[in-house]
């Protein structure tokens, strides 16, 4: 466990407070936002915003798997994850791993693999993170294992997955794809659509399989949502089981009929980014414009959280405060964080520190701790009282 920075007060900087942008100071002591004269650190020139909250993010896969068919140590890759997951502002993020007939890195073998290593580490990593696991509806005969992995390990957010006739078109309109994607797996293309075959012959039990989970996660407090969602069908079905978050939906109409329902809808913050998603599907901009998107997440790309939020502010679709509310506080309030995602006394000490000029993170305290530090912030640090330069140190 990373030792608390010492009780201190940061000032001359401008802070994201109470949904404006303000000239003030914020203080943290044991771990939380607080008040009181206490020693200080001069951040003219910086913004102190809310530590990013991150629903859904994979970018970690490549951290254990840089290339194709080439896997790293799980301990190695996790860590070098959280060290990424720092350095861009996020302080609480959900790795986003498989559960799925598709085998490999994203079979049940490789989720546990994963949870175990992650519990073991969790207390080392600078951020809170989290595991949320994306589980395929179509592996029906695995009900009791996912439950049971879900009570062991504590997992807290589960997203429900429905790739079985996006797996069919491609195989049938798109071979060298379908191929590729075996690749990445490791697995031969015939293997791959053996899977395809064996999960499409389950379609049967999959209502009972849903409903099993989703009153077990209920038991267990879990959240629960769904994934790529291409119409107001299908929103409706997963919100009648309780599954009540809308990730990634794939089309206006869907997104409208979950805001309808009362679902939060998440999006990928590489589609804003880019202006586009990756797979053709609805950009998250023109959501947004619209008031049909609540919150964004990194989806395959830790950095895009901040570059999103800026991007927003600049195209003019949002002011800072409400664009940067999308990676903080709306999360938060998605998944009931009451402790953190605004910097308020009481609340979780997590806070980014943003050079004003460049938009470049040089901070990031989570829980009141330092986990990732560089630049002219890092210089200040150390030319602070004695106490604050042992710290930085650390």
């Amino acid at each position: 466990m990373r030792q608390l920075l010492p009780p201190l007060r940061l000032v001359g900087a401008t802070i994201l407070r109470d949904g404006a942008m303000q000239r003030r100071s914020v203080a943290l002591a044991e771990g939380r936002i607080t008040r009181g004269p206490l020693p200080e650190v001069d951040l003219t020139g910086y913004l102190i915003l809310p530590g990013i909250i991150d629903l859904h993010g994979d970018g970690f896969e490549r951290h254990i798997q840089p290339r194709t068919g080439v896997s790293f140590d799980l301990a190695s890759g996790l860590r070098s994850a959280a060290r990424e997951i720092a350095g861009c502002g996020i302080t609480t993020a959900w790795l986003a791993q498989g559960w799925s007939w598709e085998g490999a890195h994203r079979s049940p073998e490789a989720a546990e693999a994963v949870l175990a290593a992650h519990e073991r580490l969790r207390d080392s990593f600078g951020p809170d993170i989290r595991v949320q696991l994306r589980a395929e509806v179509h592996l029906t005969d695995e009900t009791a294992r996912l439950i049971a992995a879900v009570r062991r390990f504590g997992v807290d957010f589960v997203i429900f997955n429905d790739h079985l006739a996006e797996g069919r078109a491609m195989q049938a309109q798109r071979p060298l794809d379908f191929a590729l994607w075996a690749r990445k797996l490791g697995r031969a293309p015939e293997a791959l659509g053996a899977s395809l075959d064996t999960a499409e012959a389950r379609a049967p039990e999959v209502p009972r399989h849903l409903c099993r989970l989703a009153e077990a996660f209920d038991e267990a407090g879990v959240a629960y949502g769904s994934h790529d969602d291409p119409d107001g069908e299908t929103r409706e079905r997963y919100s009648m089981i309780g599954a009540r978050i809308a990730e990634f939906p794939t089309s206006r109409v869907a997104a409208a009929a979950a805001k309808a329902m009362g679902s939060p809808v998440l999006m990928g913050a590489p589609n804003v980014v880019r202006g586009r998603s990756a797979s053709g599907n609805v950009a998250a901009e023109a959501l947004i414009a619209e008031g049909l998107c609540d919150a964004l997440v990194s989806d395959y790309h830790y950095p895009a959280l901040p570059q999103a939020a800026f991007a927003l502010f600049d195209r003019g679709l949002c002011t800072l405060p409400q664009a940067w509310g999308m990676i903080s506080t709306a999360p938060a309030e998605v998944l009931g964080l009451h402790d953190r995602g605004r910097i308020e006394p009481g609340l979780r000490a997590d806070l980014v520190v943003v050079n004003a000029e460049t938009r470049e993170i040089e901070a990031t305290i989570a829980g009141g701790r330092m986990a990732y530090l560089s630049g002219e912030v890092a210089r200040r640090f150390l030319a602070a009282p004695q106490p604050l330069l042992r710290i930085a140190a650390e």
